[in-house]
């Protein structure tokens, strides 16, 4: 599986959450999608998002900080 890292430090919501909405459209079978984001509130609407399309994620720590990981839903 293939891992996408978007950098969405320094971007306010709504921005985090429309920049992982289009790429959850993008994303291609067997891709992962990990947002990084420092609004406070990105999470909550990037797990939003993500729950909305079918994607399951989880919180993760990447190289750039803390980060949700995001996943097509295979059900």
């Amino acid at each position: 599986m293939s891992e996408t890292l978007l950098d969405l430090r320094g971007l306010r919501c709504p921005w985090p959450a429309i920049r992982v909405a289009r790429a959850i459209r993008e994303a291609g079978a067997g891709v992962a999608i990990v947002a990084v984001a420092d609004d406070p509130i990105a999470p909550r609407e990037i797990g939003a998002v993500a729950a909305e399309r079918g994607w399951r994620f989880s919180e993760v720590v990447s190289p750039i900080g803390a980060a949700l990981r995001l996943i097509a839903d295979q059900a």
